[in-house]
């Protein structure tokens, strides 16, 4: 089993708060971080919640505005004058490569670390590893803009040791075999994982919507996750203009969350209109079950779902 939590680095829209920093959100996965977003000054609090900078790390930038990616520059000094070694994928749209590359080449510092860049120009899967995948869906923003999602693959059943002791079958390579779904011959009968491991277990589903209008491709594209972090920059009196500036509100958030039946929804990405966020919760709690709101250095622990 894997720990796994999200870490909010920052949760304020276009202009950071005395309270919030801009958007930057931290998956830790077992000893690995995904970092989503950097922006502006986000370093701080990456430091504040002991992230750690020399650990494995992938970055996904949701867009080019200066609120999603300008702190990229400031964190990438910040690990290099630290002695970074470790090489850090960086996922985005094709203008990131440039963004990073003028910029460094401009304020003239290099780095102790390779960074390379994945261009991002559709939908789609961004990156596979053993246990899990980030894929990505197109969002409705002004401009160029990708949700991401990070599904982990499903574990295998529970090894019912008691059947297998009462069979005899002693431990080692054939419980593994059994665990990786093969048949194994012992004591001159064929026994089956089915005999001994139970059904596989679901593995987590997490989503991050990045800025966005709703809609129904996002709700597919969220289906069944087990948190969902979903932008709510406006309440809903402040519709028009959430829609003339390509965001959502609290309510529309819940909406998403409600059709894509996700367990938990987290807001965050707040209008610095907005000193309390109770009224944007309210809101959305009016739609769906299980709302919470964001707030810088919230640790929200992401558990297994529990068997059946």
């Amino acid at each position: 089993m894997v720990d796994m939590q999200l870490v909010f680095l920052g949760t304020s829209s276009a202009v950071p708060t005395a309270d919030r920093g801009l958007s930057s959100i931290a998956l830790m996965r077992g000893a690995e971080l995904l970092l989503f977003d950097a922006g502006e000054g986000m370093q701080r609090n990456f430091i504040k919640a002991g992230l750690g900078m020399n650990r494995k790390m992938k970055i996904f930038i949701t867009h080019m505005h200066a609120d999603h990616c300008v702190g990229l520059l400031g964190l990438l000094q910040t690990m290099g004058l630290q002695g970074r070694e470790k090489s850090i994928d960086i996922y985005g749209e094709p203008r990131l490569e440039e963004f990073l590359r003028e910029n460094m080449r401009i304020i003239n510092f290099r780095l102790t670390f390779d960074i390379i860049v994945r261009k991002i120009e559709k939908g789609g899967l961004v990156v596979r590893e053993k246990d899990y995948q980030v894929s990505c869906c197109e969002t409705l923003h002004s401009v160029p803009s990708f949700a991401y999602c990070l599904e982990e693959f499903d574990r295998p059943g529970a090894f019912n040791v008691t059947v297998a002791k009462r069979l005899g079958i002693p431990e080692g390579d054939l419980y593994s075999k059994l665990q990786r779904g093969q048949n194994i011959v012992y004591g001159g009968e064929t026994i089956k994982p089915s005999h001994i491991v139970g059904p596989p277990r679901k593995g987590r589903k997490i989503g991050i919507s990045g800025d966005t209008r709703p809609t129904d491709e996002l709700a597919g594209f969220f289906k069944e996750c087990d948190v969902l972090v979903f932008e709510s920059t406006y309440s809903q009196d402040k519709q028009e203009k959430a829609i003339e500036n390509g965001h959502s509100t609290a309510a529309e958030a819940a909406t998403i969350a409600k059709k894509a039946e996700v367990n938990k929804l987290l807001l965050t990405h707040f209008s610095a209109r907005y000193d309390e966020t109770s009224p944007l919760v309210k809101e959305a709690s009016a739609i769906h079950y299980n709302v919470e709101a964001a707030e810088d250095l919230k640790v929200v622990k992401i558990s297994y779902r529990p068997e059946p």
